[in-house]
């Protein structure tokens, strides 16, 4: 198979992928499910706003909280926010670690977590259910990499995670990251 033609085929795969995503038809229209639970096309409720991007602001809520990676050592973890967006919702959070001198100089959340995967996730107290990253039509979650995203010491980096939106009668959730207490009445936001 020549090169172009790989990708086109992953080309094409990656908008099939982001229309299912989206609860779109490939080939036009809404998708049944996606009309029927929102009395509309998923597309009229993504529609909605004005184009822009995620803006990282004040946090909702953080905390310093010790990490495995080096005696003394503690990571600054910030939520700032989780938003809805059609049938999806993202986090968005900052890492800052906080290695004393003769400690890594450029850790991963990774290694700030014992060399442990962080395993995010969304605990819905309403549904009593657990919302994970999401993967896209390759298997990958649609998550900041943990490992291969390095932050420098005292530095902050941004991370994001992708989840299925909880229904609408969700107005908060805890957030568990890693090792560390759980965030607590995160508010949804659509």
């Amino acid at each position: 198979m020549r090169l172009s033609t790989r990708l086109a085929t992953t080309a094409a795969a990656l908008l099939l992928a982001a229309g299912a995503l989206t609860g779109c038809s490939p080939l036009g229209g809404e998708s049944s499910s996606a009309g029927a639970r929102s009395g509309g096309s998923a597309g009229e409720a993504v529609a909605e706003g004005e184009p822009g991007f995620d803006n990282t602001g004040e946090p909702v809520t953080k905390g310093t909280f010790d990490s495995p990676i080096a005696p003394g050592a503690k990571v600054d973890i910030a939520i700032m926010g989780l938003k809805v967006r059609g049938r999806l919702a993202t986090l968005l959070t900052q890492f800052t670690p906080r290695i004393p001198p003769g400690g890594e100089d450029n850790p991963n959340p990774y290694e700030l977590n014992g060399r442990n995967g962080l395993g995010t996730s969304l605990i819905d107290p309403v549904n009593l259910k657990r919302y994970v990253v999401v993967k896209d039509s390759g298997g990958k979650e649609l998550e900041t990499h943990d490992i291969f995203t390095h932050i420098a010491n005292n530095q902050t980096g941004n991370f994001s995670y992708t989840f299925a939106a909880p229904p609408e009668n969700v107005k908060a959730v805890d957030v568990q990251i890693g090792s560390w207490p759980t965030f607590r009445n995160i508010p949804v936001e659509r």
